[in-house]
């Protein structure tokens, strides 16, 4: 191949390239612009260049215009951040709005009628304890005394939670009260507090009543500290329910856990369901060997008639605390007789029956109860002890003469096993 000649490029025969080399005087006529030649436009003709005051000279704007820094100077970053500012201030008052006054408003009655809509009704609080009177029982149990004295009768007893009606003024640290059910007397003025919050029912998501001898509240669900003992019939309210236990609130406004078993659970305004008689016997049967106290209702000290009055409670039956209403409720038991000893047919007694006696040295006629027997089978009861210090099962034959003592015989619970 022929290789082609080296040969200095002048513009060969290119009609747009003349074939003669570059002069530098030359620039000018070719048309070329340098940095050093000067452009004079039109709108600069007031610029002279033998005096200086060259295109782009640095003004003094106060002495030019009269103006300062801050009003010669461009604020436009400044106003762009303060109207993003206000934009967004606006947007977060109109969301605000809209979440918390307009929706809650319009939601509402767009559903009306469905589902969702129950969703946004507020619930109806019926309030139980309006009245400024109501307090509220702090401690596991309280005696009611006949008298504002530690030394008279001891009528009965109050639970913790338990609310009760103040009805007269304190005297000597003692106030009058009356119970739910009717009971009048007196207790320490410093074993209740006036904020019912803890016993209003709709206030709160369960109901739960202790149906073992006691249960412990405790500060924590797990590894807590104890808060209280509670005893059985005592009524909490709950409103958090996990695996095994239930937050409650307290008399005070406190809270505290609870184990679910030994409890039963209801609706805040529900009852505890009745059941036949072998529950309440099986109830009655934890107070065995418990210590004795004259109308006591818990397992620190307790009577035949408190037993009665709590087991019934706890499944399902309203008794009254004293031995003398308890005598007056439920269904009157016929008494039978074999034909040939004459003695008393033990099988017209059944489990659950409420069996009241007089006193050994009293007329047939008299009706002042001296003791008190629940049938727990055939010839057993649960009674007094005979030395009088605990609740104990006593068996007797069909001869024995305590069955002479009878006064009435009570039926509250259903026989069916």
């Amino acid at each position: 191949m022929k290789k082609r000649d080296k040969k200095k490029i002048t513009g060969g025969n290119s009609p747009f390239i003349q074939d003669k080399p570059f002069d530098k005087r030359d620039k000018g006529s070719l048309g070329v612009r340098y940095v050093e030649r000067q452009v004079r436009l039109p709108f600069l003709a007031d610029s002279d260049p033998e005096t200086g005051e060259d295109y782009g000279t640095t003004e003094d704007m106060y002495e030019q215009w009269g103006l300062t820094d801050s009003q010669s100077t461009l604020k436009r970053g400044k106003r762009r951040a303060l109207l993003g500012f206000i934009l967004a201030v606006s947007v977060f008052i109109f969301l605000f709005t809209a979440i918390f006054f307009i929706l809650p408003n319009v939601l509402p009655g767009v559903f009306r009628g469905t589902n969702i809509g129950e969703l946004f009704e507020e619930p109806v609080v019926n309030y139980e304890y309006k009245d400024p009177s109501y307090r509220v029982i702090t401690e596991s149990s309280v005696n009611i005394m006949s008298e504002p004295d530690v030394e008279s009768q001891r009528i009965s007893q109050v639970l913790y939670n338990e609310p009760v009606k103040v009805t007269g003024n304190s005297v000597n640290g003692f106030i009058n009260i009356k119970t739910a059910d009717g009971i009048s007397g007196y207790i320490k003025d410093d074993t209740m507090i006036a904020d019912m919050s803890s016993v209003e029912p709709d206030l709160h998501v369960y109901k739960l009543v202790v149906s073992d001898l006691s249960k412990n509240v405790m500060t924590h669900a797990s590894n807590g500290t104890l808060i209280c003992r509670v005893m059985m019939n005592t009524v909490l309210y709950a409103d958090v329910k996990r695996e095994g236990v239930y937050r409650v609130y307290l008399p005070g406004g406190d809270m505290g856990w609870i184990g679910s078993s030994g409890v039963i659970e209801t609706e805040p305004r529900g009852e505890v369901g009745k059941v036949p008689s072998r529950y309440f016997v099986g109830s009655l049967l934890l107070f065995v060997n418990a210590t004795y106290l004259d109308n006591g209702l818990t397992m620190n000290g307790i009577s035949v008639n408190g037993a009665i009055y709590v087991a019934s409670k706890i499944n399902g039956v309203k008794m009254p605390r004293t031995a003398e209403e308890q005598a007056a409720t439920g269904e009157e038991v016929t008494i039978e007789y074999d034909a040939v000893s004459g003695n008393i047919d033990l099988d017209c007694i059944k489990k659950g029956d409420i069996v009241f006696f007089r006193g050994s040295n009293t007329g047939e006629g008299t009706r002042v109860i001296d003791s008190i027997g629940v049938c727990t089978d055939k010839g057993a009861f649960l009674m007094k002890s005979t030395a009088g210090t605990t609740l104990n099962l006593r068996t007797f034959e069909a001869d024995n003469e305590i069955f002479d003592r009878i006064i009435t015989i009570r039926r509250i619970f259903d026989t069916v096993d």
